[in-house]
């Protein structure tokens, strides 16, 4: 069981009267435990369970513009006032950053908290191991997956309170079920891997395990007898697995921290079109259940509704309270990063995609990550099925991805086809004249 808000909440009020006793003019304190319970299984056998507890505190202590931070798991009251004094003291020895500071108490989340991130429900290991039994049954139903490359299930449940010495304090639970089912198939001689993943708040909103293992089998065996293709330029259509990671790679050139760094190609690109005018983006903090949803970030700053994008414009970026004072905007409560990060769904559909020309690649996995922020250059190792005339084909291995990020949002399409399975999503992407080197 995890502890519940009040034990929580007090262990954070000692700390920060005990950090005001030994001299900080400021603190900031996070109290937190997660209990996290998981079940491997390979081959239909159990191959590993896990429980995992953790009880900490993260302290922060502020002497004027000075600033240190401690963390322990030893939450002892004795432990924990040396703690605080030990972190008063490190912070006495540190020099002055005129930007340390507290974020503005007006930023504060006041709302209320409705968006159901916690499901009580437990699930018990021999269930847990039933489940994914069941998915590697539904992937061995067919006679060319001949192994498993591990599957599990996992069960997380944590709380949390964030308190300050501005007077803020709240917390609050959240659950998240994962369960995947990795499988190999096997033809001809050719050998060659996929799986399915989902994750859920609520453990009735998990995809089911026989539609977990039919998808990974089938994933599997599309992959079965690659064919090596010579280097060209082509137009790439990326799966919604593999797109998001464009929209990842898009948020780490947004953050504050980078764009005051400079070490971004994006810096100096506020209110310029950097997308075409059908591409926008958002980052939606309040969506229910959603699992990236929060009500605050990691400083107590209320999580709104961002428009990163907007007619392919970049009207944001990712701010927290420090690197926000660098380049003189608020923080707008992405101190922890992005919550539910999207593309809105583009005007095509998925079959005017496959369609768009006579020949393209559909990438549906990548390898490595070969995205350079400073520059915006891209290369990655990649596999894929070609498609012709809007019919998949034979798979594709073995070749490498590239192309330059300012030419690849601006070359990108989005099919209609947006599912929220993960924190980040993206729906099918097509980028027309990338380079593929092959043979």
């Amino acid at each position: 069981m995890i502890k519940e808000e009040n034990y929580l909440k007090n262990l954070a009020e000692l700390c920060l009267s005990k950090s005001k006793s030994f001299g900080s003019t400021d603190s900031n304190v996070v109290v937190s435990n997660t209990v996290s319970e998981s079940v491997n299984i390979r081959n239909k056998k159990l191959d590993g369970s896990e429980r995992s507890e953790n009880l900490s505190v993260k302290l922060t202590t502020f002497i004027g513009k000075k600033k240190a931070s401690i963390s322990s798991s030893n939450l002892k009251e004795k432990n924990l006032e040396d703690l605080v004094k030990r972190c008063v003291e490190a912070t006495k020895i540190t020099p002055d950053d005129e930007l340390n500071s507290l974020p503005d108490k007006d930023l504060y989340f006041v709302g209320d908290k409705n968006l159901n991130l916690y499901d009580d429900t437990h699930i018990e290991n021999e269930q847990k191991i039933n489940f994914i039994r069941e998915a590697e049954n539904a992937a061995f139903s067919n006679e060319k997956i001949v192994n498993t490359n591990g599957s599990g299930f996992s069960e997380t449940k944590s709380n949390f309170v964030l308190a300050n010495s501005s007077g803020f304090s709240n917390g609050y639970k959240t659950s998240n079920f994962t369960a995947y089912c990795e499988v190999v198939s096997k033809s001809n001689g050719s050998m060659e891997r996929d799986y399915e993943f989902s994750s859920r708040r609520f453990f009735n909103d998990l995809m089911k395990p026989e539609e977990m293992g039919k998808n990974a089998s089938e994933l599997a065996i599309k992959k079965l007898n690659p064919k090596k293709i010579k280097s060209e330029k082509i137009s790439i259509i990326f799966d919604k697995r593999v797109s998001k990671n464009i929209l990842s790679t898009f948020a780490n050139c947004i953050s504050a921290s980078v764009i005051a760094k400079g070490t971004t190609f994006l810096k100096d690109k506020l209110n310029e079109k950097i997308f075409n005018d059908k591409i926008n983006i958002v980052d939606k903090g309040d969506i229910k259940k959603g699992i990236g949803s929060r009500y605050f970030d990691s400083e107590g700053v209320e999580v709104k509704e961002l428009n990163l994008v907007k007619d392919g414009i970049l009207k944001d970026y990712l701010i927290d309270t420090y690197y926000g004072k660098k380049i003189n905007k608020k923080s707008n409560g992405r101190s922890s990063g992005t919550t539910n990060l999207y593309f809105k769904n583009g005007e095509k559909t998925l079959d005017e995609i496959l369609n768009s020309s006579k020949k393209v690649l559909y990438i549906n996995e990548t390898i490595g990550r070969g995205a350079n922020i400073i520059t915006g250059d891209y290369s990655v190792g990649a596999s894929g099925v070609m498609v012709e005339n809007g019919e998949f084909t034979n798979p594709v291995s073995e070749i490498t991805i590239a192309g330059n990020f300012n030419d690849i949002f601006k070359n990108l399409v989005l099919a209609d086809d947006l599912e929220f399975n993960f924190s980040t999503n993206s729906p099918t992407m097509l980028i027309e004249g990338m380079t593929v080197g092959g043979i």
